[in-house]
């Protein structure tokens, strides 16, 4: 039987913009398509990257990337404020059967925009296997059960949202053993694993896993 090749896309928004290396490793793991986000198009001319598609309200792209990218790129306008440039990236990721998407520049100097981000994983999660890349950290939503591959040693943070998801877990230093993380009253910060796979149990909800981008793409965690 012949399995359809998973379709990975970037999606670069207009926040701080990450290394250029980290975004090359990934396309090297088969996230090939690049989408940025409006104002993504001046951080892709800055890393000289050439986005496959440019989309969003075009408020934010320099007239430069404009010019440089009009030739080379797919530029698509949508004028809609009921969605944030992000969002409507997403959307045509889901809507062109793209499996994957891994964001990067959704934080930067305001906090707002950051926090929106964030509830935007949470939202499309279900629609999209969903990551997020930021500054050294490595973000991903989990729910069910769940084998990380990590190394003795690596940091481990989880953050779930409610009473309602409850997690167990085998591997970590600091057991969890089918308590829930309620935002703002309980967290699993630095938490350590203490195997080369953490296996965790998440059962009610969603829960974020945050780990050290740079240590995972040194040992091969992807």
């Amino acid at each position: 039987m012949k399995y359809e090749k998973s379709k990975k896309c970037i999606i670069l928004a207009n926040g701080k913009p990450p290394k250029k290396s980290i975004i090359t490793f990934f396309q090297k793991k088969e996230f090939e398509t690049l989408i940025c986000a409006d104002g993504g198009a001046n951080s892709a001319l800055k890393m000289k990257l050439i986005p496959d598609y440019i989309i969003g309200d075009l408020d934010s792209i320099s007239s430069e990337a404009s010019k440089r990218f009009r030739n080379t790129s797919k530029i698509i306008e949508l004028k809609g404020q009921n969605d944030t440039d992000v969002e409507k990236c997403l959307k045509y990721a889901i809507k062109k059967k793209y499996h994957e998407a891994l964001l990067f520049g959704v934080t930067g100097n305001r906090l707002d925009h950051t926090f929106c981000n964030l509830g935007i994983v949470l939202k499309f999660f279900p629609r999209i296997n969903i990551s997020l890349i930021a500054e050294d950290s490595f973000l991903k939503p989990y729910r069910g059960s769940v084998k990380l591959k990590t190394f003795p040693g690596e940091t481990i943070s989880l953050y779930g949202f409610d009473r309602k998801t409850k997690i167990i877990s085998k591997g970590l230093k600091y057991p969890l053993k089918n308590i829930p993380l309620p935002f703002g009253e309980r967290e699993s910060t630095s938490n350590v694993s203490t195997v080369t796979k953490v296996e965790l149990n998440i059962t009610g909800g969603v829960v974020f896993v945050i780990r050290d981008v740079n240590r995972m793409i040194k040992y091969d965690l992807f």
